[in-house]
């Protein structure tokens, strides 16, 4: 009912007044851990189907208990005196309408004191008394009926849940009546049919007997005697693992990843009691797909993923697996009968095996041992001390210590945003200038920690998810960016727009889905590209670093030189085939050797753990293999043709032996195009041509360029050398030494060397010098013809000009050098400074 709490309670509103739902549920932790029962009771699982019914202010008590006995006595058609009723001890309502409407007997309406009996989501929230049916199996089942000392026997079971939503607690320990009171039920589908298929033990049922039944075949033991509650467990177990991976969980060490792995590893465990040696949990996979694929798609779909996830896990698990039942039964070989197991023992089950601390009470149920619990704890906080110690000595910053003592206290960040982009969480803690704060108003900017998130991280060159949070009482906020810290907590960088948040307050999470696609596009196309340079160039190429963006993507790789036109338009036009085979992304989780023997490419210098996400995509049509295999934790396009469309905008190199592409894909990839196609059409028409005549005519105004600043040149030389008109052309005597000197505005400074090889040979004997000034800055040239170079240097005197135009030095030889300097405006200094140095050496005597 948690999705339609704000219903409860009157902040949100629907356009129906009432639903019917199935749900697909799990219990294996929290307050409703059924885990150490499944197998070994009629009516636990991990995994089961909830059927429910909903009133949102439309009918209440009445017609709720009305429904329900019309739908078990008469469409079930149910035997009216095998059922019973509990109700609140002081629903004194409920227990009349039962009277009333079922004409039950007052000793069959049994009043329940405890929780049981009184429903609610938490501390807070929308909560109301409950009324449960129960059916009774009979007199040869053992057990006593609710609110009797063996009411936890198979005998008398609950069928039906009806919750009557007429209150709201806000914490404080008060009650307040709701505005419209409400219904919210539950039946277990498992337990239904057990009653309606005539039997009075959940694994009895069709689906459950055809699992089992696969069990025994694959194992060739019984359903008999200890061997019966293996067979329970593994079909059950099955479940729960094939629906949580086909959900996108896959196994890990926290949140929901460490829930599916205690779940594998129990059947595992069972497997190896019934004698198999061989992973046996993914050879069931077709008996369940078989028996419930037709009703739930996702399964049909994800079968080759829970296939060999099952596998790789069981694989991974089993060599562990017997050295650790060796090191317990060596253990508790050394206790009395009675004695508990160690929690250190259990902890070094738990740190070295990876037993979960409740495989190992399991394993230890048959022989009535329990383990000290309190002892697997003070053993799993010397761990974490030791961690710590270990962490504040690595030489990170002191404040950092904060995010560990984090970790350690409330654990790391599930991230859910592989199959989800919106989500709840609670708010784990609010971080700020470096401190840890109880809450926050709007207008603060913040650090967010939840303990579970759709927002992605900033690793791997993936650039963090931005979105938004909010809350129920009018908390709103803008997430500016998430990153990771310790790697295990997700920090979501938080301005609080409006309300204020507190910690503890539960909040929503909706990651900016637009712009997540546009990062999912950029990555995936990264991949593709990494591929087709590999197979383009060579296998020496290889990644040096990458940013996966909402708004392009980069690529550095390792190649020794420049990428041609050809090259880039061969690489890009492999992408987009890629594209446009709209082949499916997929994911496995597998060992880091396994990735690696099965052709999957890892980044140098990246951290990778025991396990890893394998992204394949694409179809190489040459070898009619994967594409592109590589190592990612990032987010990914489910479809190749997600990515629309890819274009290379840039090539070049950052580094020896490193070059860089920039790329876009998609929406901004067409823009590029578009943008580039109107440049291309403004330029045609400004010339007069249509867009595919634009190159031949751009090629002629170039040749005429050309013609035209030759003949300029070869004017302005003439000019320089005419002599009539230009300033300063005509030659003068300094001394006994012919002197041509000219200032020259707008002559290409490549054109000096020739103006004074000409002025020489006009000479005949003398010294030629040209200031050509053009922007502001001058270069100058000075010849000395072959008789002088004895007396002149031209080198010497390019000097002196150049310090008067504020540059320095100058080189060349004795009879030609050049220099230049910044100040243009002192062109006619530099020549007179080259005139006063002449006239010093080759002053004539007196």
């Amino acid at each position: 009912m948690v999705p339609f709490k704000n219903v409860f309670t009157g902040a949100e509103t629907r356009d129906y007044s009432r639903a019917v739902s199935s749900q697909k549920c799990l219990r294996a932790g929290g307050k409703h851990n059924d885990l150490d029962n499944v197998g070994y009771t009629a009516r636990h699982h991990t995994f089961f189907e909830m059927l429910g019914n909903f009133s949102f202010g439309d009918y209440f008590k009445d017609q709720a208990i009305g429904f329900a006995w019309d739908l078990v006595t008469g469409t079930f058609g149910l035997d009216r005196d095998r059922l019973l009723v509990t109700v609140y001890h002081d629903d004194d309502e409920a227990f009349d309408l039962w009277r009333k409407i079922a004409g039950l007997p007052e000793e069959r309406i049994i009043r329940i004191a405890t929780s049981d009996n009184f429903w609610s989501m938490g501390d807070t929230g929308p909560c109301g008394p409950c009324s449960e049916i129960f059916f009774d199996h009979g007199t040869d089942i053992p057990g006593g009926p609710p609110g009797s000392p063996d009411e936890d026997g198979d005998r008398f079971i609950e069928i039906w849940n009806l919750v009557f939503m007429q209150f709201e607690q806000p914490g404080d320990g008060t009650r307040h009546a709701l505005p419209k009171p409400s219904i919210d039920t539950g039946m277990g589908l498992e337990r239904i049919a057990a009653v309606l298929q005539g039997v009075h033990d959940n694994y009895d049922i069709d689906l459950f007997k055809k699992l089992i039944a696969a069990s025994v075949d694959l194992t060739g033991v019984k359903a008999e005697g200890k061997e019966r509650a293996s067979h329970r467990v593994i079909a059950d177990h099955l479940r729960a693992m094939s629906f949580l991976i086909a959900d996108g969980v896959l196994p890990s060490n926290e949140g929901r990843g460490y829930v599916l792995r205690r779940i594998m590893r129990r059947a595992m465990r069972h497997a190896h009691m019934l004698g198999t040696r061989a992973p046996l949990m993914h050879r069931l996979v077709p008996a369940l797909v078989d028996e419930m694929g037709t009703a739930f798609g996702e399964l049909r779909r994800a079968q080759p993923l829970i296939t060999e996830t099952l596998k790789l896990e069981e694989e991974r698990f089993r060599s562990m697996l017997e050295r650790g039942l060796r090191l317990l039964d060596e253990e508790v070989g050394k206790l009395s009968p009675s004695q508990a197991l160690p929690g250190d023992v259990a902890f070094r089950l738990y740190d070295t095996f990876g037993f979960p601390l409740d495989l190992t009470q399991d394993a230890l149920r048959e022989d009535g041992r329990v383990v000290d619990s309190a002892g697997f704890e003070t053993a799993m906080a010397e761990q974490r001390a030791k961690a710590r110690a270990a962490w504040s000595g690595s030489g990170q910053k002191s404040t950092e210590k904060l995010w560990f003592d984090l970790r350690d206290e409330a654990g790391g960040t599930e991230f859910l945003g592989y199959s989800a982009l919106d989500a709840e969480g609670k708010t784990l803690a609010l971080v700020k200038d470096g401190e840890r704060i109880d809450g926050v108003d709007a207008g603060a900017v913040v650090q967010l920690v939840v303990n579970q998130t759709p927002f992605y991280a900033e690793s791997g060159g993936q650039a963090g998810d931005r979105g938004t949070v909010s809350g129920d009482n009018g908390f709103e906020g803008k997430v500016l960016d998430t990153r990771k810290q310790i790697g295990a907590l997700w920090v979501h960088e938080l301005e609080v727009t409006a309300g204020s948040l507190r910690v503890g307050d539960v909040v929503h999470l909706h990651v900016d889905a637009d712009r997540r696609n546009r990062i999912r596009a950029n990555h995936s196309a990264t991949h593709l590209l990494h591929a087709a340079l590999r197979k383009h160039l060579g296998p020496h190429v290889a990644q040096k670093g990458s940013l996966v963006s909402d708004d392009r993507l980069r690529f550095d790789f390792t190649h020794p030189k420049a990428l041609d036109a050809d090259d880039l338009a061969q690489i890009e036009a492999q992408v987009n085939a890629l594209i446009r085979q709209n082949g499916d992304v997929s994911t496995r989780l597998m060992s880091y050797d396994d990735a690696l023997e099965a052709g999957a490419v890892a980044l140098f210098g990246e951290k990778y753990g025991d396990e890893v996400r394998v992204l394949s995509m694409g179809n190489d049509t040459q070898d009619d293999a994967a594409y592109s295999v590589e190592l990612c934790g990032g987010t990914h396009v489910h479809r190749l043709g997600d990515i629309a469309l890819f274009k290379i905008v840039s090539e070049g190199a950052v580094a020896s032996g490193v070059r860089r592409i920039e790329a876009l894909t998609g929406e901004a990839a067409r823009r590029y195009l578009l943008d580039e196609e109107a440049l291309l059409r403004s330029a045609a028409a400004q010339l007069k041509v249509a867009p595919a005549d634009l190159p031949e005519r751009v090629s002629q105004l170039a040749d005429q360029v050309k013609k035209l600043e030759r003949a300029l040149s070869d004017a302005k030389k003439a000019l320089a050398l005419g002599g009539g008109t230009a300033k300063g052309a005509d030659t003068e005597t300094l001394g006994d030494v012919v002197f041509l000197g000219q200032v020259l505005d707008g002559v290409n400074p490549k054109d000096l060397r020739g103006l004074a090889d000409d002025a020489k040979k006009k000479l005949g004997s003398g010294v030629t010098a040209f200031v050509a000034v053009n922007d502001g800055k001058a270069a100058v040239l000075v010849g000395v013809t072959d008789d002088l170079t004895d007396q002149l240097s031209a080198v010497e005197l390019v000097k002196v000009a150049a310090k008067a135009l504020g540059g320095k030095g100058g080189g060349g030889r004795a009879d030609m050098a050049q220099a230049g300097g910044p100040d243009g405006a002192k062109a006619e200094t530099a020549l007179e400074h080259i005139r006063e140095m002449i006239l010093r050496v080759n002053a004539p005597a007196e």
